[in-house]
């Protein structure tokens, strides 16, 4: 199912340029005494405004108005040269960010959006949700303001995106585009004002109430243009968006002479496109970190997928196999006319001695099999661990990637630690001689177990240099831990939170936090 995601930028001119200045917006109208940051264009003679930040729409001043009626809101008013190239570059490069971050097909809504198809993207962030969230966060955290919403239909999602201001990202459940239309304006259509002002008038005021009327009588006044745009919003009509491609990154291009629809005709252009794309990384001496196919069909629509790799290959019988498989994610519609393949992320490769001994057996493939699985179950979901520097259990290990180059940190073999994290720890009834004993016994997921040996304590008590050295006086953190053995073999990692003198430490409860091989 397709998922479109429309960025809105409701300030993009004049948050470009005080990204310039290398402030954020709000510091920007600071620095200029509290004046709003507009700008301006020529027209007929005229000075119009082009651009206002949030400021100088909170005093009025709005778009189209003309300069010599903005100062007479604000008399000093300091009016900047509209620049619609550098805008236009400006979004440009803003698709190829989201491009290699989020998405494989980003088209730019000019003058003022983006749209981002994430259909499929979303296990690689852990659920649509926490992608649409991470775009969200750092897209205002770069000092632009955005308003996002996710629907099935790219009419849809900028409909909401520019006429519901949430102040998050809003998320239209597949197939309720037409709910979700339903009670905007007829402005969100995207159809000229003069349209919208006329049927305002005629009154309708909601899509809703378009959509209950005939067709005919409004569609002979007014053209099918209107029609066309509400048929893109309700999914009901496709709508074409050109992806931006970044030209100077690896990549190889088919045009077809004749649309194809088939899975084996599909597979056949990308074992070509493949080859092609290798050829290229060979002589650049690289290799492919990230692949994405689009495919353009005779609609004018895009369907793309995208695979990664743990590590750099120009292997194009690897790239093939994985690739072939995402054939079940394009919907090839009417036909597919022209097939393109980028490589956005590379990496140095050099060139590997050939075997002349005529000994074909390499070994197991370790980077094959970690790419085969994680295109197929998600990157998030494969991963490998490394010790790190801590003084507490629940941080001596760290998350890596699943294919990582040798380990510059070895585990602490003079405080052995279990293979076994219970996260978060287990709360365990033990019966010990005395509060500071070792225990003689415990009761952990309903099954006694009683301690043959014990070793113990060792005392942790936080990392001083953690939270401005307030963690080794916060509660609930000083803990004494115990290795017990218990009848049967088993070894376990217990300990007791507080230090039985504060009360503050922990109320001395047991709890579990791991099991020994």
């Amino acid at each position: 199912m397709r998922r479109v995601v429309s960025l809105y930028l409701p300030y993009w001119s004049t948050d470009r340029i005080s990204r310039k200045r290398g402030v954020s917006p709000s510091e920007a109208n600071a620095a200029l005494s509290g004046q709003p940051l507009v700008t301006a264009i020529e027209s007929h003679g005229r000075k119009l405004i082009a651009a206002v930040d949030a400021l100088g729409r909170s005093l009025g001043i709005t778009p189209g108005m003309s300069v010599t009626k903005a100062r007479t809101m604000v008399p000093d008013l300091d009016v900047l040269d509209a620049d619609e190239a550098a805008d236009a570059q400006g979004l440009e490069r803003l698709a190829l960010w989201a491009g290699q971050r989020y998405a494989p097909f980003v088209a730019v809504d000019y003058p003022d959006g983006l749209w981002l198809d994430i259909s499929g993207c979303g296990e690689l962030f852990g659920g649509e949700e926490a992608l649409v969230k991470d775009l969200f966060r750092r897209v205002n955290g770069s000092g632009l303001t955005a308003q996002i919403a996710v629907a099935d239909t790219a009419g849809c999602a900028h409909a909401v995106a520019r006429h519901v201001p949430a102040g998050r990202p809003v998320i239209i459940l597949p197939g309720d585009q037409k709910k979700a239309v339903g009670l905007l304006p007829l402005a969100a259509l995207r159809i000229p004002a003069k349209v919208a002002s006329d049927l305002h008038k005629m009154g309708f005021t909601r899509i809703e109430q378009l959509i209950a009327e005939p067709r005919g009588p409004i569609a002979r006044r007014y053209g099918h243009e209107l029609y066309r745009r509400l048929d893109q919003a309700l999914g009901h009509a496709p709508e074409a968006m050109v992806p931006i491609f970044p030209q100077a990154l690896p990549q190889a291009r088919r045009g077809l002479l004749e649309p194809i629809g088939t899975a084996d005709a599909i597979a056949k252009v990308i074992s070509d496109l493949t080859d092609d794309i290798c050829a290229a990384l060979m002589r650049g001496g690289t290799g492919a970190r990230r692949l994405d196919l689009h495919c353009e069909r005779v609609d004018g629509q895009y369907q793309s997928v995208r695979i990664g790799m743990a590590s750099p290959t120009r292997d194009a019988r690897h790239l093939t196999k994985l690739l072939v498989p995402r054939i079940e994610r394009i919907d090839p519609g009417l036909g597919i006319e022209t097939m393109i393949l980028i490589a956005p992320i590379v990496e140095p490769l050099r060139s590997a001695q050939a075997d002349l001994t005529g000994d074909t057996h390499r070994g197991p493939d370790l980077g094959a099999l970690i790419d085969a699985l994680a295109n197929r179950f998600g990157y998030d979901r494969l991963y490998g661990t490394t010790p790190c520097s801590s003084a507490m259990p629940e941080r001596t290990v760290k998350r890596t990637m699943a294919l990582r180059e040798g380990a510059d940190r070895r585990w602490n073999a003079v405080l052995p630690r279990p293979g076994r994290m219970i996260e978060p720890p287990e709360p365990v009834q033990v019966i010990a001689m005395m509060p500071d004993h070792p225990p003689a016994q415990f009761v952990w997921r309903g099954k006694r177990r009683k301690v043959v040996q014990a070793d113990g304590p060792e005392r942790l008590q936080g990392e001083w240099w953690r939270a401005k050295g307030l963690e080794a006086d916060s509660p609930y953190l000083v803990r004494d831990y115990f290795q017990v053995e218990v009848e049967g073999g088993g070894r376990y990692w217990l300990f007791r939170l507080g230090d039985g003198q504060w009360s503050s430490t922990g109320p001395m409860a047991w709890f579990i936090h791991g099991a020994f091989a």
